[in-house]
């Protein structure tokens, strides 16, 4: 698990984000939801990246060490790289599972792809 700060910088066209001190880790969001996706888009690539080529990755920067210009923001963003990672394997994992019968009949009866809809309901539920 990973917490750097981010400094986003409110522009009139969205929101350009920089992570200070990582090399090269700028981004833009459209606005604040899109904004805090890219950013942790971002921090997760840029660490993934380190951490695949064997690099060094610097301690996160604490707030007081950060130069926050006026009106820009500071925001920390968490990354966890592992379950990045794993969200973007898409092998299909078998599980076996317990449902009512009624709502067994009724999916069956509707055609429902019962392995779909308890994936959507996991992502939402999980907020991924």
């Amino acid at each position: 698990m990973y917490i750097y700060y981010a400094l986003f910088n409110l522009a009139d066209d969205g929101i350009n984000i920089e992570f200070p001190g990582l090399d090269g880790a700028f981004t833009f969001g459209s606005d604040m939801h899109d904004a805090l996706y890219m950013a942790k888009d971002l921090l997760a690539g840029w660490l993934i990246n380190a951490e695949d080529d064997g690099e060094t990755i610097p301690e996160p920067l604490q707030p007081v060490e950060i130069s926050v210009p006026k009106g820009d923001l500071l925001i920390p963003i968490e990354v966890n790289t592992d379950i990045y990672r794993l969200k973007f394997d898409n092998q299909a994992v078998k599980k076996t599972l317990t449902i009512p019968r009624y709502l067994d009949a009724l999916g069956k009866e509707e055609n429902i792809n019962f392995s779909l809809v308890l994936t959507e309901a996991l992502k939402e539920k999980l907020g991924v």
